[in-house]
């Protein structure tokens, strides 16, 4: 093999319908070391009678824009073409269904016209990475990925910054390449919290799903560390969120390819949304503070994630604990969710404000602080799991069920008299 390439056969081979997509492709597959002349006139009709008589090349790109039906059409392209061939095609027809059925297919990028010059020379150094990326020998089990979402049962109970903490540690502490997906596109902090710019990865991949791939990836990154990378997005209030959620499926399938571990910091709207996000993520920290209102909709997420993500392993985690006590006791909160507090994080104001003015998470500024020992102790039990080792989660020091109350059926029902019958379910 040269460069990676198979020896005994063509490098590539391009079959282009129009001379525009022509004069753009040959250059740059001259910067690539590869003969222009490989470069023909004609598409995927083409392509099948020459690949008939010949043998395919290593890298083939097919313009499908004569194709009435590209689908059924491309069949035929695959009973000539010989096994391992890199199949990229070109296009017309910007429709994310087409997209994904191409890629179903074992077509390995979908191009459209008309075509940037920036855009085939990464469609091809891709490409071309598949045969010059090491190949994992048999027997060598690789670390499992870990995807862990992040979601707050309430607006203001700390799930970004348990978030945020939770990537550096597992980035710093744990020697683990991490990545952050922020999924709240107009409101989000995360990148805030690691003085960093937002960027605007993650509003083109909402607004072209059919870029997304790992070298999209890489770009559209932010990286606070050599170990720690962020996609998030500040998108304007006079810009709504249309999605149908395909772009964070696929940035989540991408992370999982690119990152020992992934944090989401998802936002409960997104969560409810786009509950396909779900199936991948093996550990849901759900943020909660002592409160009535978290307490019913811890009791609702749970519920949820009940019936959504069955496969995943749930820690609870009360945040911004106060010494002086909360609405509610932890055992009564305990006893209305049915769900031991595993985590509980004190209030430290003085810590956050340390970590806001250096633009730092909140376990980076205050190392050594006894109070943030349960992040580290959460973090700790999460990268077990990259590790190959069972997660062994802490419970609080509280672990009592027996509630003076049941808060939940209290919930569930209005009480004939004092305020609390105020409170809307």
């Amino acid at each position: 093999m040269k460069n990676g390439l198979p020896a005994n056969r063509d490098p590539f081979a391009a079959f282009m319908c129009d001379e525009v997509s022509i004069d753009t492709i040959r250059p740059i597959a001259l910067e690539m070391g590869w003969a222009a002349e490989k470069v023909a006139k004609g598409g995927l009709r083409n392509a099948v009678q020459s690949l008939s008589i010949a043998s395919s090349p290593a890298i083939l790109m097919v313009d499908l824009s004569e194709c009435g039906d590209p689908l059924n059409d491309i069949n035929a392209l695959a009973e000539v073409c010989e096994p391992g061939t890199v199949v990229i095609a070109i296009g017309q027809i910007n429709d994310v269904r087409l997209y994904r059925d191409l890629l179903a297919s074992g077509i390995h990028d979908y191009l459209l016209k008309p075509l940037q010059p920036a855009q085939v020379s990464d469609a091809l150094k891709q490409a071309l990475a598949i045969f010059t990326t090491p190949r994992v020998v048999p027997g060598e089990a690789a670390s499992p990925h870990i995807c862990t979402a992040v979601i707050g049962t309430r607006g203001g109970v700390g799930a970004s910054s348990l978030a945020t903490s939770l990537a550096w540690d597992f980035s710093s502490t744990h020697a683990k390449s991490t990545g952050l997906l922020d999924l709240d596109v107009h409101f989000g902090t995360d990148a805030l919290a690691l003085d960093l710019e937002p960027g605007r990865g993650l509003a083109d991949a909402i607004d072209d799903p059919s870029r997304i791939d790992s070298l999209f990836l890489e770009r559209a990154s932010t990286y606070a560390t050599d170990q720690l990378a962020i996609m998030s997005a500040e998108c304007s209030l006079s810009k709504p969120l249309l999605t149908d959620g395909t772009a964070f499926v696929q940035l989540q399938d991408e992370f999982r390819d690119a990152f020992d571990i992934m944090v989401i910091d998802m936002p409960r709207s997104i969560l409810v949304n786009f509950p396909q996000l779900l199936a991948k993520v093996d550990v849901v920290v759900l943020v909660v503070e002592m409160t009535l209102a978290s307490a019913r909709d811890t009791i609702r997420l749970l519920s949820w994630l009940k019936s959504n993500a069955p496969e995943a392993q749930i820690l609870i985690v009360a945040n911004k604990v106060q010494s002086a006590g909360g609405e509610i006791s932890q055992s009564d909160f305990q006893s209305s969710i049915e769900h031991t507090i595993n985590y509980l994080v004190p209030y430290d104001y003085k810590a956050a404000t340390t970590a806001a003015k250096l633009g730092q998470t909140l376990l980076e500024a205050n190392s050594g602080n006894k109070n943030i020992t349960p992040i580290h102790e959460l973090a700790k039990a999460i990268a077990a799991l990259a590790d190959g080792e069972e997660i062994t989660p802490e419970e609080s020091a509280d672990t009592s069920l027996l509630g003076k109350f049941d808060l939940k059926s209290w919930l569930s029902k209005k009480p004939d008299n004092s305020k609390p019958a105020k409170v809307r379910r």
